[in-house]
């Protein structure tokens, strides 16, 4: 009797005097990590596809949860700058911009401000965090994961900032934009790399396809390999951390109407969420989000061929032309020589093998042979495009928690909620709190201390903010995270910015 009063009290105690945020507070006994993906440019219709092409249920269907809106803040048709800043930071922008939002909502205004995203958040809390892309890990949807700029098209400042954001894994395409003091260079090194860290640049611009990877670029890492390898380094760190990784040349196939290539990277990109998948399940305590930023291409499984044949098309009349294809339409076409000599080679290695020599002769005069290859497949394989840019439809949803993920995005949403999952599940500050911290307007700030402000731009066109004092001038150059005290050199914790009129500098 007296054991049970003891237990009924404890029982008492423990349910009266536990914290209302105790959810939160055991949440953080075990390290908790994010593995946030996206697919770029990607319809239903490819997915489908994908699975057709396989022959077998992806990695991808176990974990459907809902449904995503992908529209800007300005167009139904939202570009991946824009896709991507919704999904790093919470908030709707417009086109081309990079972890900035309009300094105001005036049509026509073509200079933003800065708004914290989840990858800044989970560093400074202590975790680990890294970038995986095929494109250049500079292109327009892992930038908006890890800094801020005007134009998407600034790769170079977009390099320049990553480089001082302390990142502790970058691994993709963009060499030619890096401005890491080092770097691998092959798929063989970066297995072999064993340390905290690991930034790994495989190709100048974006990297192959992954149906073209093997014949013309065996020394690149596959996207799941780059995957289970920045796990494996990322997983080191005792805090947890946060992952981003995006199939990104769904979209660059789209945009050529390649249902090859689009293919190609589909199940690529699978094969990387498998592997993420893998981990998360094993780990019980890591959020998986998989998503894609906006559709492309309008890609159709069905054409004007088959309006009146649909009801007896099986898959394998959509999916036998593309299989006979050993090389995207890039890969085929990079195998061209100058005087066109091999076009019949490059034409069977794409799929188009039983060609009349009328046919071929057609190709080879063809002032845009792409086009005209593209165009035969999809006729061949009963494909429709309406588009060679972007759709705007509701996109699908994935996403994967265990025991220890207490919430997961399920449902149709849209996509700034993605971010506050993220946050929530990190047990982060709010990113709102986290932007007034880190980029706070520079001249009003050294104004109502006194100083005289200026800004300045060196022959090299690289812009600082300075202000002056009593004999005490502070230089803030932008894109980097550092500031000159009377000449010495002071950390910072995080990155200047300049939108070309204004400063935004981080609070010690």
């Amino acid at each position: 009797m007296f054991k049970k009063i003891i237990i009924a009290v404890l029982i008492y105690s423990f349910t009266f005097i536990m914290p209302h945020n105790a959810e939160a507070v055991l949440g953080e006994v075990s390290r908790k990590n994010v593995i946030f993906m996206v697919m770029d440019g990607t319809n239903s219709d490819v997915v489908t596809l994908a699975r057709h092409f396989k022959g077998k249920p992806l990695a991808l269907d176990q974990i459907l949860t809902g449904g995503v809106h992908t529209y800007s803040l300005r167009s139904a048709i939202t570009d991946s700058a824009a896709a991507a800043t919704a999904m790093a930071t919470g908030h709707k922008t417009t086109v081309d911009f990079i972890g900035m939002v309009p300094v105001n909502e005036k049509e026509g205004e073509r200079r933003g401000r800065p708004v914290a995203n989840v990858l800044e958040a989970a560093k400074e809390k202590g975790l680990a965090t890294g970038i995986i892309a095929t494109a250049p890990v500079q292109h327009a949807t892992p930038a908006a994961f890890s800094a801020h700029s005007n134009s998407r098209h600034q790769m170079k400042e977009i390099g320049f900032q990553q480089a001082h954001q302390n990142i502790d894994v970058m691994l993709g395409g963009g060499k030619k934009y890096s401005f890491l003091p080092s770097s691998i260079s092959t798929k063989k090194e970066m297995m072999n790399s064993y340390g905290l860290q690991l930034h790994g640049f495989f190709s100048e611009e974006d990297m192959a396809y992954d149906f073209d990877r093997e014949k013309l670029h065996p020394e690149q890492p596959s996207l799941a390999e780059m995957t289970k390898k920045a796990l494996q380094t990322l997983n080191q760190n005792s805090n947890g951390f946060l992952l981003f990784i995006e199939g990104s040349k769904v979209d660059f196939a789209g945009h050529k109407n390649d249902p090859v290539g689009m293919v190609s990277e589909v199940l690529a990109f699978d094969d990387a969420v498998k592997e993420a998948l893998q981990f998360a399940k094993t780990d019980q305590n890591t959020l998986l989000i998989a998503v894609t930023d906006h559709g492309n291409s309008g890609l159709t499984m069905g054409n004007r061929q088959t309006d009146k044949t649909y009801p007896q098309t099986p898959p394998e009349q959509f999916t036998e032309p593309l299989k006979k294809a050993s090389l995207s339409v890039t890969g085929a076409l990079s195998q061209l020589k100058e005087n066109r000599s091999n076009i019949k080679e490059v034409l069977k290695s794409y799929g188009l093998d039983d060609l009349s020599k009328a046919q071929i002769q057609q190709i080879k005069k063809e002032k845009d042979i792409e086009k005209a290859m593209v165009q035969l497949m999809a006729n061949r394989a009963h494909l429709g495009f309406t588009t060679r840019g972007h759709s705007g439809e509701d996109v699908f949803l994935y996403s994967y928690g265990g025991k220890g993920v207490l919430h997961k995005p399920q449902g149709l949403i849209n996509n700034t909620d993605l971010p506050e999952y993220v946050i929530k599940h990190l047990n982060l500050p709010p990113l709102s709190e986290l932007t007034n911290r880190k980029f706070v307007p520079a001249q009003e700030h050294f104004v109502k201390m006194g100083y005289k402000t200026k800004i300045k731009i060196n022959k090299n066109k690289q812009a600082s903010f300075i202000a002056e004092n009593n004999g005490r001038t502070i230089e803030y150059p932008a894109n980097q995270n550092i500031r000159m005290v009377n000449g010495q050199k002071e950390t910072l914790p995080g990155i200047v910015i300049y939108n070309g009129k204004d400063f935004w500098i981080p609070l010690l």
